[in-house]
């Protein structure tokens, strides 16, 4: 639990910090921003107490003095800081002078008049994949696949059972999490989860006048909608019948939602809408998903023992960590992740597509030969509509060996995966 594992993001943050003036390390508390923006700063301020928070909105520009790179930590506090970083790059022009992080948008958007386009580059965050935390061999490269889409995978993978994916999926990539005794992790997740809506002594007024019972009620359902296209009027009846309430207001879902965006704890994926051979409409709905399976294991008190026994459940789960862990390995890539569905029915769970055009179409499935079959026959079916050939087409399995079948298309354990 001492050691820091090293992090795919660093690279992001080491490129980007060559070519602008700042970078914004944004994403949800826990996930272990501070102790890695901390190994690319040479000092660092933390707006984390009261005092720290009442001297930077009294002297904003004051909290930029130091030795740069400057790591200003949770910055969102004091969001004239923003603004205080854009003006010094104008004023004193130069590369990689700060990093700021922050496990929250700022209360009050209009205190920050520019939107520092050019000087502050943005980059999200997440929990760590199962390759960060050294529960994935890493056998099998997603950029690999991208650069040579006929590179030979084979591993038996045999150590690896459905009972650890269930596992490592309710644990959840929080950095602290990582101990060796699992009902200890497990304990230490649901902490981090319920210290996720500590908000009484917040300086934000737009998480303190929320009420915590109501963050986690709407989080239950939008947990048993994971990985579904579920609309809004779904998961507000949802609400509405699971806590025996007579109604539920839309705008104080949305009021919610928007907080639990805010906090980067929900993450949609939205549709992939490519040039396609048929008079299929592509929906547009977004898939429901969170920054980390494991706040929707802790939302419904799922073990890995429930997912054992609730397979269609565990699908779900799995999909949402399959996202997870592509959009971690896809970063390097600027790689997107969507998804597709048309009004024929046909569905992919996971689009990875990159600037130039590349992409590639990802089935998820817990694995078994009839699952991995049907996977494959919806991938071969997309390939046929799509303009552009995929680089490679993937079933992203919970346990099971890696390879390549005779269609072309990988299977490959999430406990093989890296970037």
């Amino acid at each position: 639990m001492g050691t820091y594992l090293k992090r795919i993001i660093e690279g992001q943050i080491e490129r980007k910090m060559k070519s602008s003036g700042a970078v914004l390390v944004a994403g949800p508390k826990f996930c272990g921003k501070t102790t890695t923006a901390t190994r690319f700063a040479k000092s660092v301020k933390k707006l984390s107490t009261e005092r720290a928070i009442s001297l930077a909105k009294m002297e904003p520009r004051a909290t930029l003095d130091g030795e740069k790179p400057l790591l200003i930590d949770e910055w969102q506090a004091v969001p004239q800081i923003w603004d205080e970083v854009r003006n010094y790059i104008d004023e004193n022009p130069g590369f990689g002078q700060f990093i700021l992080t922050g496990s929250s948008t700022p209360e009050d958007k209009t205190k920050i008049h520019h939107s520092g386009a050019g000087r502050i580059v943005p980059l999200k965050m997440r929990p760590m994949s199962l390759f960060e935390s050294q529960d994935s061999t890493g056998k099998v490269s997603i950029a690999e696949l991208f650069r040579n889409p006929d590179v030979g995978v084979y591993d038996e993978n045999s150590s690896h059972s459905l009972r650890k994916t269930a596992f490592l999926l309710c644990r959840g990539g929080w950095p602290l999490s990582l101990v060796d005794d699992e009902e200890t992790a497990l304990d230490i997740t649901a902490n981090y989860y319920e210290g996720l809506f500590n908000f009484e002594n917040s300086d934000n007024e737009k998480f303190r006048n929320k009420n915590p019972e109501v963050l986690k009620m709407i989080l239950r359902s939008y947990a048993r909608n994971i990985s579904t296209e579920a609309p809004v009027t779904a998961i507000i009846q949802d609400i509405i019948t699971t806590n025996n309430r007579n109604t539920f207001d839309s705008r104080t879902y949305e009021d919610y939602m928007d907080a639990l965006k805010d906090l980067y704890i929900i993450e949609d994926i939205l549709s992939w809408n490519p040039n396609i051979r048929s008079k299929a409409s592509i929906r547009s709905t977004p898939t429901r998903h969170f920054t980390d399976t494991s706040i929707a294991c802790a939302a419904l008190h799922v073990s890995p023992d429930d997912l054992m026994n609730d397979i269609r459940t565990f699908g779900l789960f799995f999909e949402d960590m399959a996202v997870r862990d592509l959009a971690i390995y896809s970063m390097g890539l600027k790689g997107e992740i969507r998804h597709y569905r048309d009004s024929n029915g046909l569905e992919c769970d996971i689009i990875i597509h990159l600037p130039d055009g590349k992409w590639a179409a990802v089935e998820v499935k817990l694995g078994g030969d009839k699952l991995i079959d049907d996977g494959a026959r919806n991938l071969v079916k997309l390939k046929s509509l799509v303009e552009r050939a995929p680089s490679f087409m993937m079933i992203v399995t919970a346990t099971g060996p890696a390879y390549r079948r005779p269609d072309g298309i990988y299977v490959v354990p999430i406990n093989c995966l890296r970037d």
